[in-house]
C-alpha cells in the first residue's frame, strides 16, 4: 500500500472525526479512534469514495478489521 494513499485517508479521517492530531498507521481500527462509530464509520466511507472517485460495495466493506484492510480496498478499487 502506498504512503500518499494511507496520508490520504488520514487527512479525510481528521476532517471526518474533527480531530487533526489523528495519525492512522495500517493497524489502526475504530477502537482506537475517539468517535468512530457505526455513523462515522459511513461518512469516513463516503468521503473516501468522493475524495478517490469510487464507489464501495458492501462486499468491499464486509470484514474490515483494520486500516490496512481498508487501504487495501482503495488500493484495489483504485486499479479497475
Amino acid at each position: 500500500m502506498a504512503q500518499d494513499t494511507l496520508d490520504r485517508v488520514q487527512e479525510i479521517a481528521r476532517s471526518v472525526f474533527g480531530d487533526s492530531e489523528i495519525v492512522l498507521t495500517p493497524e489502526t481500527t475504530a477502537a482506537d479512534v475517539d468517535g468512530w462509530d457505526s455513523i462515522s464509520h459511513m461518512q469516513l466511507i463516503m468521503s473516501i469514495e468522493k475524495s478517490f472517485g469510487m464507489r464501495f460495495s458492501a462486499s468491499d466493506l464486509a470484514g474490515l478489521a483494520n486500516v490496512a484492510d481498508l487501504l487495501e480496498v482503495v488500493t484495489n478499487k483504485a486499479k479497475h
